[in-house]
């Protein structure tokens, strides 16, 4: 997707308006009434078969999504398969449960992809005549998936850079790169980060890759310096270990940039164990219920709320309506997938800079 020019394509759909817009998927009529072409998975009244593949339950932002599609599901009649990597970047675990969903003969699937080896699967299952959903996680191959439901990542990583760039106040940033991993190319990776340091004013090398920059230049308030890229697979204990390495690298950071909250609270508690939590910017991007405690607390300074339980029940309303109507989802205007929005949340608000605080924030956490 071409994130280079954010300007008019760029939606900054916040609190209610997030909601409205997500609520308003719209849908474009399908000449069959197959899933991915013309064959049905679903007919003379059976129930729709709907697999929802998750990355890990041990992040709540799947488990949020799960229980939203749960309940679109008891309430549309549809039956649900649920599957689980067993961590972040477990892909084997995923392409047994796609194997499985197309041996159901289900309606579609609903997925947030584990890495690339995921993708072929998602093929051999739009092959089978499976509608594909990804959500939260665009694939790096677009024609393994029939649409996609996700958070800009680019954009969420926009928003908290120009936040952490604006509170900066021409501060020198010494920043710690805390990513998901450093053997995959994954893409909410890489948009998140590169969004990040984008909203910094930092000049990107290649906006696809991670690690590449300057290490040092000037970002738009002042100058910077990058101490490095840590993956943390998403996970606290991995947040934690990758703060403790690059602390080991330069005691001086002022600037945590964190894939996910969970990565966050694990570097909070390096920097707050090495006593190094004065004047710490830590940022992040997820917003659920618990990281807005976070940001209220000051743990995390400011976050990119997104809304996976609105990611899957229309993922599960889509698949349903497809196999009822023969209509299918739209993409968002001037993008390449469906956009579910993003709001910053922070208490600390920066001219300039449009965010919500953390009572707005815990009024709509992952809706």
């Amino acid at each position: 997707m071409n994130h280079a020019a954010p300007g008019a394509f760029r939606r900054r759909l916040i609190a209610t308006g997030a909601l409205a817009a997500a609520a308003a998927l719209t849908f474009t009529g399908c000449a069959g009434s197959g899933a991915s072409g013309d064959d049905a998975n679903a007919s003379g009244g059976d129930s729709v078969g709907v697999s929802l593949i998750v990355k890990t339950t041990t992040n709540p932002f799947f488990v949020a999504m799960q229980e939203g599609a749960e309940t679109a599901a008891e309430d549309l009649g549809v039956e649900l398969t649920f599957a689980a990597g067993k961590e972040d970047g477990d892909e084997d675990t995923q392409i047994q449960a796609v194997e499985n969903a197309i041996s159901k003969g289900d309606a579609g699937i609903l997925i947030t992809p584990n890495g690339p080896a995921v993708e072929d699967a998602l093929v051999k299952a739009r092959d089978a005549g499976l509608y594909v959903i990804a959500l939260d996680t665009p694939p790096a191959d677009p024609e393994s998936v029939d649409i996609t439901f996700a958070t800009d990542n680019f954009l969420a990583g926009q928003e908290i850079g120009e936040w952490t760039a604006a509170k900066l106040g021409g501060e020198k940033a010494t920043i710690a790169l805390v990513d998901l991993f450093d053997d995959k190319v994954v893409s909410v990776d890489v948009n998140r980060n590169q969004g990040f340091l984008d909203g910094m004013g930092i000049d990107l090398a290649d906006p696809a890759v991670n690690g590449d920059e300057e290490p040092t230049g000037s970002y738009s308030g002042g100058d910077y310096e990058i101490v490095g890229n840590e993956a943390s697979q998403g996970a606290e204990d991995g947040g934690r270990t990758a703060a403790e390495t690059l602390l080991s690298k330069n005691p001086d950071i002022n600037v945590v940039y964190t894939i996910n909250e969970p990565a966050a609270y694990g570097a909070f508690e390096a920097f707050d164990a090495a006593g190094a939590t004065d004047d710490l910017i830590v940022v992040s991007i997820d917003g659920g219920c618990a990281g807005i405690d976070a940001v209220k607390e000051g743990t995390i300074s400011a976050t990119s709320q997104q809304y996976p339980v609105k990611m899957a029940e229309l993922g599960v309303q889509a698949i349903f309506d497809l196999i009822e109507t023969g209509e299918k989802p739209e993409v968002t205007d001037g993008l390449d997938f469906y956009n579910t929005g993003v709001a910053l949340v922070t208490d600390d608000p920066q001219d300039g800079v449009e965010s919500i605080d953390t009572a707005e924030g815990a009024d709509i956490c992952w809706g």
